[in-house]
């Protein structure tokens, strides 16, 4: 009976184990390793930072769902993956020994980057559902005294969505409670324009989402790298299309929310052979790790090249149905493997992603999201808002279930074109 041991249990890591599980079944042993005890809807953070959602309202506890599928559960915090050893050392001193690993742990939040950065200095985020919890509060006291906001994401960021979402949600906020008036908002990007989401747009994201910047008044600098952040005040250089300083910026704020660049964590960062020099896993057209061919990857954690060159660096961002993909080629690769055959399973990385506006939204899809692309098509209305209300309901209600693809959900997906697996024709 080989191990299989899951690092991790987000977006990727209880699918993976999830789907693991279904294809092995009780031939072979399936573990998961967490420090969270519960599963937390990340989509729903911007959400959560303007009170319209509770923490407890995106979150599940875990062992139950584990429990249900018989996956062993230990709620630890890992220090350090070693790979030559075959084995994951926890913060308590133990070890948990494997035969095959699946490293899905998502990033460590590179908030030291910049001075004045992140929940410990002058920013809220809303990377975590607590930092999202903690932005809530703050932002309680912020409409009953409001002032300049500032949204955006720092240089070398490379997940833009969440930016976007958090701005319009906070906007739409503003105007519910008849304040919008006295809010100035400027929206600051690493971006070399606005929609690039660190994809080289997606259809007309361009277009798209600078008319909805322009129709509620925000501004917008992007190519901008943002030097320090001191109690009320962001000090930004904007660059040109050469990477050359074009303008200095002094931006006042009452409240700002700036996604950061992320990297690897602790428990793998520098480990030769595993990681790249940011802490990303290194992995082949399988999800498999090149030297340690018994430890694969999934999820934000993978070392992804950017898109193209930028004059302020951008990262590629890994979205939920391009996870979704790596999760299935992984489980059936480690499933061959089992078998005795060499892995033959490739992910689709296709996106499929519903950003929501406050009470709009925006949608795209992108066939391979990494260009270029079979498929590209974007649209907006306030359908996406409600199909983003639904897919939180749905995405969770699969989790307590304990269920990663339901059959109905991969039938329609095909349906229309959209598949997890590449054919191997």
């Amino acid at each position: 009976m080989a191990r299989i041991v899951v690092l991790g249990a987000g977006i990727g890591g209880v699918p993976m184990a999830l789907e693991m599980k279904e294809l092995v079944g009780k031939n072979h042993q399936v573990t998961v390793i967490s420090d969270s005890p519960t599963f937390h809807f990340v989509p729903s953070n911007p959400w959560v930072a303007v009170k319209w959602r509770t923490p407890d309202q995106i979150k599940i506890p875990l062992a139950p769902v584990f429990k249900k599928r018989d996956i062993e559960f230990i709620q630890q915090k890992a220090t350090r993956v070693h790979p030559s050893e075959n084995r994951v050392e926890l913060a308590d001193g133990a070890s948990v020994n494997y035969d095959y690993l699946v490293i899905a742990t998502g990033p460590k939040l590179d908030f030291e980057a910049v001075p004045g950065f992140g929940p410990e200095g002058f920013t809220q985020s809303v990377c975590h559902v607590d930092h999202a919890a903690e932005a809530g509060h703050f932002w309680d006291g912020f409409v009953k005294d409001p002032g300049p906001i500032i949204v955006g994401s720092m240089q070398g960021a490379s997940c833009f969505g969440p930016a976007y979402e958090y701005l319009f949600i906070a906007n739409s906020d503003l105007r519910k409670r008849q304040i919008r008036d006295k809010v100035q908002i400027t929206f600051v990007t690493s971006e070399p324009y606005i929609g690039h989401l660190g994809l080289g747009g997606v259809g007309d994201t361009k277009g798209m989402l600078e008319s909805e910047l322009r129709q509620h008044h925000i501004k917008w600098i992007t190519n901008a790298k943002v030097d320090k952040i001191e109690q009320g005040k962001m000090f930004v250089t904007e660059v040109d299309d050469n990477g050359q300083e074009k303008k200095k910026h002094e931006l006042p704020f009452k409240h700002t929310m700036m996604i950061p660049a992320f990297k690897g964590i602790d428990a793998v960062f520098g480990v030769e052979g595993l990681v790249n020099p940011r802490g990303f896993v290194l992995i082949d057209e399988y999800q498999r790790n090149p030297n340690f061919k018994n430890i694969y990857s999934v999820g934000v954690c993978v070392a992804i090249p950017p898109v193209e060159a930028t004059p302020v660096p951008t990262g590629a961002p890994k979205t939920g149905y391009m996870i979704e993909s790596m999760v299935t080629a992984t489980a059936h690769n480690i499933h061959d493997e089992l078998q005795g055959k060499a892995p033959s399973h490739k992910g689709t990385w296709n996106a499929l992603c519903l950003a929501d506006l406050g009470d709009s939204g925006v949608a795209f899809l992108a066939k391979p999201q990494i260009p270029p692309r079979n498929v590209t098509w974007a649209g907006k209305g306030k359908w996406v808002h409600w199909m983003k209300i639904a897919f939180e309901f749905y995405f969770m209600r699969k989790i307590k279930k304990g269920v990663s693809e339901p059959f109905y959900e991969r039938m329609m997906l095909k349906f229309i074109g959209i598949m997890r697996l590449k054919s191997p024709h």
